[in-house]
């Protein structure tokens, strides 16, 4: 029998430790799960059995400290992170997988606080992220693709706004039906940053 090429590419997750969390929007289970080849700790926000379900509303977040816990108004993370909730509960079945390393798009916290630095002097996210020898986007989404093979769903409606990152799970097995888009209220402190997302990034923006 041969193997699959793909399957040799994943990371080895294991599932973790499980608690209910109840949130404003609802209740939840949370669900720890080690990434043995990135050497992480990622987290599932998720509601219902999803094993064997199909167009299960699923968001891969990056994780963002100073956006999803300090509520940053440089991005649109957390705003982003609490919509997928909402969404969730209002469908009664979902997960939110929280990449743990993807801060800065995967810079790192020390990182990405120079690159704010950076942008503070005129330079967009995508020229801060490049001046400090990074490249634009290091994220990767194989574990998240492990995660929810492993989780049994069978296919996924993605909130998100990155046709990017569509690609990259569907690259990796997962089926994507959809793209669901996931905007949330642009303000002063980030109409720059969503602008360069859109105009450099590619992500799929209104005006």
């Amino acid at each position: 029998m041969k193997s699959d090429p793909l399957s040799l590419l994943m990371p080895h997750v294991e599932r973790g430790p499980s608690a209910r969390l109840p949130t404003p929007h609802g209740e939840f289970d949370l669900e720890t799960w080690q990434d043995h080849s990135a050497g992480v700790e990622h987290l599932v926000i998720r509601k219902g059995d999803l094993a064997g379900a199909h167009g299960v509303l699923v968001r891969v977040h990056s994780e963002c400290l100073t956006g999803d816990m300090l509520g940053s108004l440089r991005c649109d993370c957390g705003p982003q992170l609490q919509l997928a909730l909402q969404r969730i509960q209002a469908a009664g079945q979902g997960a939110v997988v929280y990449m743990r390393g993807h801060e800065g798009r995967g810079i790192g916290l020390a990182q990405k606080l120079r690159a704010y630095a950076l942008q503070d002097q005129g330079l967009d996210t995508v020229d801060a992220n490049l001046a400090l020898g990074h490249p634009v986007d290091a994220r990767r989404y194989e574990a998240a693709a492990a995660i929810l093979k492993t989780l049994g769903v069978a296919s996924i409606r993605l909130m998100s706004n990155n046709p990017l990152k569509l690609l990259a799970l569907r690259e990796h097995g997962v089926q994507v039906l959809d793209r669901e888009p996931h905007e949330t209220d642009a303000q002063p402190h980030n109409s720059a940053y969503l602008a360069t997302k859109r105009e450099r990034l590619g992500h799929l923006l209104g005006d």
